[in-house]
Parts: structure tokens; C-alpha cells; sequence
């Protein structure tokens, strides 16, 4: 089942994500004539920002979720920024770019080797991938929390075939991948971003938007609001600290690759 996000909420709830985002374009070398990829675009923050960065050349970012494009879209602008609506697992620029960008995206997708390969195939000789996207042991709480409440008797029967939404790998199973596709150079390397909440609401904005989007696709529109309010009831007792911060795990794999 399709999952749909809202660009304009996940613009309120991705404080973290650009964060890193940020931290990422300010690491990157270019000479400004370069075509950028950016893969899970969200609402278009950090394609605008990769778009500053090659005035004479291209940046284009495509996401899958109609509403994130429609943000992304009313934001931003600029004669070298382009966003898409497009299925990562199926794109398709044969060596039409310079750097293939995704920040706290590619968790979403679950076959990375396929994704490998076709990043790769989309790069020009020479060009660059640099991720960032969550890793083994990220959102150990949050996870915990949604099992038990899927489990729950009143929702256990919404979950039959249900397909898990996320890939959160170890750093050694993800250089294993990598090492499978011909980079001429490639670095995999794991980083630690836990994060305390600074209050209850803040960390609800991010369990609503995009955490439980997929979940909720689940459940009858009627008891989607239980399900809710039951995971964000026990995610306050499994997170609250002593100084009414709320603590979560966040894991991060890095990857940067030349072909």
C-alpha cells in the first residue's frame, strides 16, 4: 500500500533532517556547474540549497510523494531547480549526472542493491553518490513502541502481509553492498546523531510526520486516531527523561562514492 505523505507538515517535523542535510551540502566540493540528483527531495529545502551551489548547472530533486512535490514546488524556484514526481526505485538518468544526493530518505527504500546499480548507471564517468539515511539500532525506541502497539489486539488484524517500511542496515552489510558495484572509490562509515526532544509536542510533529504515515495506511480510518494517540501515550513514557527532554536513537550509514 502506497504510503502518502504531507509536505506541508513534514516541513514543521524536519527540523532534524535538514540538520543534517545541511551538514552534508556544506561538505561537498563543486565547481558550480554541476547536475545534481537529489533523491527524496521532501519538501525541497536542501534541493534549493544544492541548486545555490551550481548556478550554471542543475539540480533536481524527485520524490514519490505527490504532496512533497506540491510543496516543494510552491517554496522554491529558480531557473536551474526542477522538482519530480518520481519513484527512486525507478529512476532512470543514464549518466545525465554529476552527484547523486539523498540525505535521511533511503531507509524508505528496501533494495539497496537494485538502488546501487542504478545510481551508479545515472552518474557521469568521475561523478559522486553521497548519502546519508538511517542505519542499524536508529529509532530503537520508536520501533519497540510501534510493534507492541501493532500487536495489540484491537489492531493485530489490520497487519496480515503487512511489508516492513524501512531497511536500517549495519555499516558492515552496507560497505558489503557497495563493494558489489564498480565505484572506482567508496567510503561506508556509521555516525551517531541521538537526539533529545525538547518537549512532548516537538517529538509527536516527528512520530506523526513521517514515522507512522505508513502504519496508518493500515488501519480503518475510524481507529486510525487510537492507534495514534496509543504509540505517542507510550513513546512519552519510553523516551522522557529527568529534565523533560525525550530521548530516541538516531544511527546513521554514510556513503561517499566515485565512479
Amino acid at each position: 500500500m502506497k504510503s502518502e505523505f504531507n509536505g506541508e507538515k513534514y516541513k514543521l517535523a524536519s527540523v532534524r533532517q535538514k540538520s543534517w542535510g545541511k551538514k552534508l551540502i556544506s561538505e561537498l566540493m563543486v565547481r558550480g556547474s554541476e547536475r545534481i540528483l537529489d533523491l527524496g527531495c521532501g519538501d525541497g529545502v536542501l534541493t534549493a540549497e544544492l541548486a545555490k551551489l551550481v548556478p550554471d548547472g542543475l539540480a533536481v530533486g524527485i520524490d514519490a510523494s505527490e504532496s512533497m512535490i506540491r510543496t516543494a514546488r510552491k517554496d522554491h524556484a529558480a531557473p536551474n531547480l526542477r522538482f519530480e514526481l518520481h519513484d527512486i526505485n525507478a529512476i532512470d538518468f543514464e549518466l545525465q549526472f554529476d552527484l547523486v544526493f539523498s540525505n535521511a530518505t533511503l531507509h524508505w527504500i528496501k533494495d539497496h542493491g537494485r538502488l546501487l546499480k542504478r545510481v551508479f548507471k545515472n552518474l557521469k564517468p568521475g561523478g559522486s553518490a553521497r548519502f546519508q539515511f538511517a542505519g542499524e539500532g536508529n529509532c530503537s525506541r520508536l520501533i519497540k513502541v510501534v510493534r507492541e502497539v501493532m500487536s495489540a489486539e484491537d489492531y493485530s488484524g489490520c497487519f496480515h502481509g503487512f511489508d516492513w517500511p524501512w531497511y536500517m542496515p549495519s555499516v558492515e552489510e552496507y560497505r558489503k553492498l557497495v563493494a558489489s558495484v564498480p565505484f572506482a572509490e567508496s567510503r561506508v562509515w556509521s555516525e551517531n546523531a541521538d537526539t533529545y526532544f525538547e518537549s512532548e509536542e516537538v517529538m509527536t510533529k516527528w512520530i506523526d510526520q513521517p514515522s507512522l504515515v505508513p502504519f496508518l495506511a493500515c488501519i480503518a480510518q475510524r481507529d486510525r486516531r487510537s492507534f495514534r494517540d496509543a504509540v505517542v501515550e507510550q513513546m512519552v513514557a519510553e523516551t522522557q527523561q529527568d529534565d523533560g527532554t525525550y530521548f530516541e536513537t538516531f544511527r546513521r550509514i554514510n556513503v561517499l562514492a566515485r565512479k
